[in-house]
Protein backbone atom coordinates (compact mmCIF):
# COMPACT_ATOMS: atom_id res chain seq x y z
CA UNK A 1 0.00 0.00 0.00
CA UNK A 2 2.82 2.42 0.90
CA UNK A 3 4.41 1.98 -2.55
CA UNK A 4 1.11 2.99 -4.15
CA UNK A 5 0.99 6.04 -1.91
CA UNK A 6 4.46 7.12 -2.99
CA UNK A 7 3.72 6.52 -6.67
CA UNK A 8 0.61 8.67 -6.32
CA UNK A 9 2.71 11.37 -4.64
CA UNK A 10 5.13 11.29 -7.59
CA UNK A 11 2.20 12.49 -9.80
CA UNK A 12 3.28 10.50 -12.84
CA UNK A 13 0.74 12.26 -15.04
CA UNK A 14 2.96 15.36 -14.94
CA UNK A 15 5.93 13.53 -16.50
CA UNK A 16 4.82 13.93 -20.16
CA UNK A 17 5.02 17.68 -19.67
CA UNK A 18 8.48 17.43 -18.14
CA UNK A 19 9.68 15.33 -21.08
CA UNK A 20 8.17 17.68 -23.67
CA UNK A 21 10.87 20.36 -23.35
CA UNK A 22 13.64 17.74 -23.44
CA UNK A 23 12.00 16.16 -26.47
CA UNK A 24 11.84 19.52 -28.21
CA UNK A 25 15.54 20.06 -27.59
CA UNK A 26 16.35 16.56 -28.83
CA UNK A 27 14.36 17.04 -32.04
CA UNK A 28 16.00 20.39 -32.75
CA UNK A 29 19.42 18.79 -32.26
CA UNK A 30 18.45 15.81 -34.44
CA UNK A 31 17.44 18.14 -37.26
CA UNK A 32 21.03 19.40 -37.16
CA UNK A 33 22.43 15.85 -37.10
CA UNK A 34 23.70 16.19 -33.52
CA UNK A 35 21.40 13.85 -31.57
CA UNK A 36 22.95 11.37 -29.11
CA UNK A 37 20.95 8.69 -27.32
CA UNK A 38 23.26 8.62 -24.29
CA UNK A 39 22.86 12.35 -23.73
CA UNK A 40 19.11 12.13 -24.26
CA UNK A 41 18.76 9.22 -21.84
CA UNK A 42 20.55 10.98 -18.99
CA UNK A 43 18.78 14.23 -19.80
CA UNK A 44 15.38 12.52 -19.64
CA UNK A 45 16.21 10.76 -16.37
CA UNK A 46 17.44 14.00 -14.77
CA UNK A 47 14.31 15.83 -15.91
CA UNK A 48 12.02 13.12 -14.55
CA UNK A 49 13.82 13.18 -11.18
CA UNK A 50 13.55 16.99 -11.04
CA UNK A 51 9.83 16.81 -11.82
CA UNK A 52 9.21 14.23 -9.11
CA UNK A 53 11.26 16.35 -6.67
CA UNK A 54 9.09 19.34 -7.56
CA UNK A 55 5.89 17.32 -7.06
CA UNK A 56 6.99 16.01 -3.66
CA UNK A 57 8.09 19.48 -2.56
CA UNK A 58 4.72 20.85 -3.72
CA UNK A 59 2.87 18.18 -1.73
CA UNK A 60 4.90 18.99 1.38
CA UNK A 61 4.89 22.78 1.01
CA UNK A 62 1.19 23.17 0.25
CA UNK A 63 0.28 20.97 3.20
CA UNK A 64 2.52 22.92 5.57
CA UNK A 65 1.21 26.29 4.33
CA UNK A 66 -2.43 25.18 4.29
CA UNK A 67 -3.17 25.27 0.55
CA UNK A 68 -3.99 21.54 0.65
CA UNK A 69 -7.01 21.04 2.89
CA UNK A 70 -10.37 19.27 2.95
CA UNK A 71 -12.12 21.97 0.86
CA UNK A 72 -9.58 21.80 -1.96
CA UNK A 73 -11.17 20.70 -5.28
CA UNK A 74 -8.20 18.80 -6.70
CA UNK A 75 -6.98 15.31 -5.77
CA UNK A 76 -6.00 14.85 -2.12
CA UNK A 77 -2.29 14.98 -1.32
CA UNK A 78 -0.20 12.51 0.64
CA UNK A 79 0.97 14.79 3.47
CA UNK A 80 -2.45 16.47 3.70
CA UNK A 81 -4.20 13.12 4.27
CA UNK A 82 -1.51 11.70 6.55
CA UNK A 83 -0.64 8.88 4.14
CA UNK A 84 2.95 10.20 4.25
CA UNK A 85 4.24 12.01 7.31
CA UNK A 86 6.06 15.34 7.00
CA UNK A 87 9.24 13.67 8.27
CA UNK A 88 9.01 10.94 5.62
CA UNK A 89 8.46 13.54 2.93
CA UNK A 90 11.47 15.55 4.08
CA UNK A 91 13.58 12.38 3.84
CA UNK A 92 12.23 11.73 0.33
CA UNK A 93 13.13 15.29 -0.70
CA UNK A 94 16.73 14.77 0.42
CA UNK A 95 16.93 11.47 -1.47
CA UNK A 96 15.61 13.02 -4.68
CA UNK A 97 17.95 16.00 -4.41
CA UNK A 98 20.85 13.53 -4.25
CA UNK A 99 19.44 11.52 -7.16
CA UNK A 100 19.05 14.70 -9.24
CA UNK A 101 22.64 15.70 -8.51
CA UNK A 102 23.99 12.24 -9.37
CA UNK A 103 22.04 11.98 -12.62
CA UNK A 104 22.77 15.58 -13.56
CA UNK A 105 26.52 15.27 -13.01
CA UNK A 106 26.58 12.06 -15.07
CA UNK A 107 24.68 13.89 -17.83
CA UNK A 108 27.19 16.75 -17.89
CA UNK A 109 30.20 14.42 -17.97
CA UNK A 110 28.56 12.49 -20.83
CA UNK A 111 27.77 15.65 -22.79
CA UNK A 112 30.85 17.79 -22.14
CA UNK A 113 33.66 15.49 -21.09
CA UNK A 114 36.51 17.68 -19.82
CA UNK A 115 34.98 20.98 -20.97
CA UNK A 116 34.93 22.41 -17.46
CA UNK A 117 33.55 25.84 -18.40
CA UNK A 118 30.42 24.27 -19.88
CA UNK A 119 30.27 21.72 -17.04
CA UNK A 120 30.37 24.37 -14.30
CA UNK A 121 27.85 26.62 -16.06
CA UNK A 122 25.33 23.82 -16.46
CA UNK A 123 26.03 22.53 -12.97
CA UNK A 124 25.03 25.98 -11.73
CA UNK A 125 21.85 25.78 -13.83
CA UNK A 126 21.16 22.37 -12.33
CA UNK A 127 21.50 23.67 -8.78
CA UNK A 128 19.21 26.58 -9.69
CA UNK A 129 16.67 24.09 -11.07
CA UNK A 130 16.74 22.12 -7.80
CA UNK A 131 16.27 25.28 -5.76
CA UNK A 132 13.41 26.38 -8.03
CA UNK A 133 11.72 22.99 -7.68
CA UNK A 134 11.90 23.20 -3.89
CA UNK A 135 11.26 26.90 -3.31
CA UNK A 136 7.98 26.98 -5.26
CA UNK A 137 6.01 25.99 -2.16
CA UNK A 138 8.67 25.21 0.49
CA UNK A 139 10.24 27.77 2.82
CA UNK A 140 9.17 30.92 4.62
CA UNK A 141 8.52 32.86 1.39
CA UNK A 142 7.70 30.35 -1.39
CA UNK A 143 7.60 32.15 -4.71
CA UNK A 144 4.56 30.16 -5.86
CA UNK A 145 2.54 31.95 -3.19
CA UNK A 146 3.54 35.32 -4.66
CA UNK A 147 2.25 34.50 -8.14
CA UNK A 148 5.68 33.88 -9.67
CA UNK A 149 5.06 30.24 -10.58
CA UNK A 150 4.13 31.10 -14.16
CA UNK A 151 7.42 32.90 -14.73
CA UNK A 152 9.37 29.98 -13.28
CA UNK A 153 7.54 27.53 -15.56
CA UNK A 154 8.28 29.68 -18.62
CA UNK A 155 11.96 29.79 -17.71
CA UNK A 156 12.55 26.17 -16.68
CA UNK A 157 10.02 24.28 -18.84
CA UNK A 158 10.63 26.56 -21.78
CA UNK A 159 13.86 28.50 -22.19
CA UNK A 160 16.20 26.53 -19.93
CA UNK A 161 14.63 23.14 -20.69
CA UNK A 162 14.67 23.45 -24.48
CA UNK A 163 17.70 25.65 -25.13
CA UNK A 164 19.72 23.93 -22.41
CA UNK A 165 19.02 20.48 -23.83
CA UNK A 166 19.86 21.69 -27.36
CA UNK A 167 23.22 22.92 -26.08
CA UNK A 168 23.93 19.57 -24.41
CA UNK A 169 23.77 17.99 -27.87
CA UNK A 170 25.25 20.70 -30.10
CA UNK A 171 27.31 22.99 -27.83
CA UNK A 172 25.60 25.92 -29.53
CA UNK A 173 22.18 27.57 -29.71
CA UNK A 174 20.44 29.24 -32.66
CA UNK A 175 18.61 32.42 -31.46
CA UNK A 176 15.58 31.34 -33.51
CA UNK A 177 15.23 28.31 -31.24
CA UNK A 178 13.95 30.66 -28.55
CA UNK A 179 10.59 30.49 -30.39
CA UNK A 180 9.90 26.74 -30.00
CA UNK A 181 11.28 27.05 -26.46
CA UNK A 182 8.61 29.66 -25.79
CA UNK A 183 5.98 27.31 -27.23
CA UNK A 184 6.89 24.66 -24.66
CA UNK A 185 7.00 27.25 -21.90
CA UNK A 186 3.63 28.78 -22.75
CA UNK A 187 1.89 25.40 -22.97
CA UNK A 188 3.45 24.40 -19.65
CA UNK A 189 2.14 27.63 -18.15
CA UNK A 190 -1.26 26.55 -19.46
CA UNK A 191 -1.10 23.38 -17.36
CA UNK A 192 -0.24 25.42 -14.26
CA UNK A 193 -3.02 27.89 -15.05
CA UNK A 194 -5.65 25.13 -15.16
CA UNK A 195 -4.41 23.90 -11.78
CA UNK A 196 -4.56 27.41 -10.35
CA UNK A 197 -8.03 28.15 -11.77
CA UNK A 198 -9.32 24.93 -10.21
CA UNK A 199 -7.83 25.90 -6.84
CA UNK A 200 -8.76 29.61 -6.78
CA UNK A 201 -10.90 29.43 -3.65
CA UNK A 202 -8.64 27.14 -1.61
CA UNK A 203 -5.53 29.08 -2.66
CA UNK A 204 -7.13 32.38 -1.68
CA UNK A 205 -7.95 31.04 1.79
CA UNK A 206 -4.36 29.80 2.19
CA UNK A 207 -2.84 33.11 1.09
CA UNK A 208 -1.49 31.65 -2.16
CA UNK A 209 -1.78 34.52 -4.63
CA UNK A 210 -1.50 32.75 -7.98
CA UNK A 211 -2.34 34.71 -11.12
CA UNK A 212 -5.96 33.42 -11.22
CA UNK A 213 -6.39 34.43 -7.56
CA UNK A 214 -5.05 37.90 -8.37
CA UNK A 215 -7.04 38.56 -11.54
CA UNK A 216 -10.16 36.41 -11.04
CA UNK A 217 -11.53 33.49 -13.03
CA UNK A 218 -12.90 35.45 -16.01
CA UNK A 219 -9.57 37.12 -16.76
CA UNK A 220 -7.70 33.89 -15.97
CA UNK A 221 -9.67 32.21 -18.79
CA UNK A 222 -8.60 34.98 -21.17
CA UNK A 223 -5.04 34.51 -19.96
CA UNK A 224 -5.38 30.79 -20.70
CA UNK A 225 -6.44 31.48 -24.30
CA UNK A 226 -3.44 33.81 -24.61
CA UNK A 227 -1.11 31.00 -23.51
CA UNK A 228 -2.64 28.47 -25.93
CA UNK A 229 -2.66 30.81 -28.93
CA UNK A 230 0.80 32.11 -28.05
CA UNK A 231 2.22 28.60 -27.90
CA UNK A 232 0.96 27.79 -31.38
CA UNK A 233 1.84 31.19 -32.81
CA UNK A 234 5.49 31.12 -31.73
CA UNK A 235 5.86 27.71 -33.40
CA UNK A 236 4.24 29.04 -36.59
CA UNK A 237 6.58 32.04 -36.66
CA UNK A 238 9.61 29.78 -36.17
CA UNK A 239 8.48 27.51 -39.00
CA UNK A 240 8.14 30.47 -41.35
CA UNK A 241 11.52 31.95 -40.39
CA UNK A 242 13.32 28.58 -40.64
CA UNK A 243 11.23 27.29 -43.55
CA UNK A 244 12.36 24.27 -45.56
CA UNK A 245 9.16 22.39 -46.37
CA UNK A 246 5.42 22.27 -45.51
CA UNK A 247 6.13 19.34 -43.15
CA UNK A 248 7.30 21.92 -40.59
CA UNK A 249 3.67 22.86 -40.00
CA UNK A 250 2.65 19.30 -39.10
CA UNK A 251 2.23 20.36 -35.47
CA UNK A 252 -0.90 22.33 -36.44
CA UNK A 253 -2.72 18.99 -36.35
CA UNK A 254 -2.72 19.44 -32.56
CA UNK A 255 -4.53 22.82 -32.69
CA UNK A 256 -8.01 21.28 -32.10
CA UNK A 257 -6.72 19.67 -28.89
CA UNK A 258 -5.72 23.06 -27.50
CA UNK A 259 -9.00 24.61 -28.64
CA UNK A 260 -10.87 21.84 -26.82
CA UNK A 261 -8.79 22.52 -23.71
CA UNK A 262 -9.48 26.24 -23.86
CA UNK A 263 -13.21 25.69 -24.26
CA UNK A 264 -13.24 23.30 -21.31
CA UNK A 265 -11.45 25.81 -19.07
CA UNK A 266 -13.88 28.50 -20.20
CA UNK A 267 -17.12 26.58 -19.74
CA UNK A 268 -16.65 23.77 -17.22
CA UNK A 269 -16.85 24.11 -13.46
CA UNK A 270 -13.67 24.27 -11.43
CA UNK A 271 -14.38 20.81 -10.03
CA UNK A 272 -14.53 19.35 -13.57
CA UNK A 273 -11.18 20.80 -14.68
CA UNK A 274 -8.86 18.15 -13.23
CA UNK A 275 -8.91 15.79 -16.28
CA UNK A 276 -7.86 18.69 -18.49
CA UNK A 277 -4.55 19.00 -16.67
CA UNK A 278 -3.62 15.59 -18.08
CA UNK A 279 -5.17 16.44 -21.45
CA UNK A 280 -3.11 19.63 -21.66
CA UNK A 281 0.12 17.84 -20.70
CA UNK A 282 -0.44 15.06 -23.25
CA UNK A 283 -1.44 17.59 -25.93
CA UNK A 284 1.83 19.43 -25.31
CA UNK A 285 3.83 16.22 -25.68
CA UNK A 286 1.91 15.35 -28.88
CA UNK A 287 2.62 18.86 -30.18
CA UNK A 288 6.34 18.36 -29.54
CA UNK A 289 6.36 14.96 -31.26
CA UNK A 290 4.67 16.33 -34.40
CA UNK A 291 6.79 19.49 -34.37
CA UNK A 292 9.92 17.36 -34.13
CA UNK A 293 8.76 14.94 -36.81
CA UNK A 294 8.09 17.88 -39.11
CA UNK A 295 11.62 19.18 -38.49
CA UNK A 296 13.15 15.80 -39.29
CA UNK A 297 11.11 15.37 -42.47
CA UNK A 298 12.24 18.84 -43.57
CA UNK A 299 15.93 18.41 -42.74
Amino acid sequence: MEIKVWIAAFRLRTLPLALACIGMGGFLAASEGAFRWDVFGWCALTTILLQILSNLANDYGDSVHGADHAERKGPSRAVQTGAISPAQMRTALIIFVLLCLTSGITLLITAFGLNWNAFLFFFGLGLLSIVAAMAYTVGNKPYGYMGLGDLSVLVFFGLVGVLGSVYLFTQQVDPLQVLPALSCGLFSMGVLNINNIRDIESDRKAGKFSIPVRIGRKKAVRYHWFLLIGGLLTAVVYSFLAYHSPWQFLFLVTAPLFVANGRAVQHKSDLALDPYLKQMALSTLFFVLLFGLGQLLSA
